[in-house]
């Protein structure tokens, strides 16, 4: 999980650096939607818990957010991983 993680952070900040037109947007919507549906498998498998699933999906989200400019990620973002599920409170 952690190295799945890891290439995915790793694209995100690759994908932040050369941001720069909509070919890379797209790009970057698409290695999205590709994390959004690897984690959607390895859960729906069993390989990986829901909550490991939504770290997944954040940093598809992240990966997207710096793909679109998104320049203030990390300043007011909680960290991957932190989302507080507020159903279960």
């Amino acid at each position: 999980m952690k190295k799945l993680i890891a290439i995915a952070s790793a694209a995100a900040l690759g994908l932040g650096l050369a941001a720069c037109d909509s070919a890379t947007e797209e790009a970057a919507e698409e290695q999205a939607e590709g994390i959004e549906e690897q984690a959607d498998t390895l859960e729906d498998s069993g390989a990986i818990t829901d909550a490991e699933a939504d770290v997944m999906e954040e940093e598809a989200d992240r990966v997207e957010d710096a793909a679109e400019g998104d320049t203030d990620m990390g300043t007011n973002d909680e960290p991957v991983g932190e989302t507080v599920d507020e159903s279960t409170m």
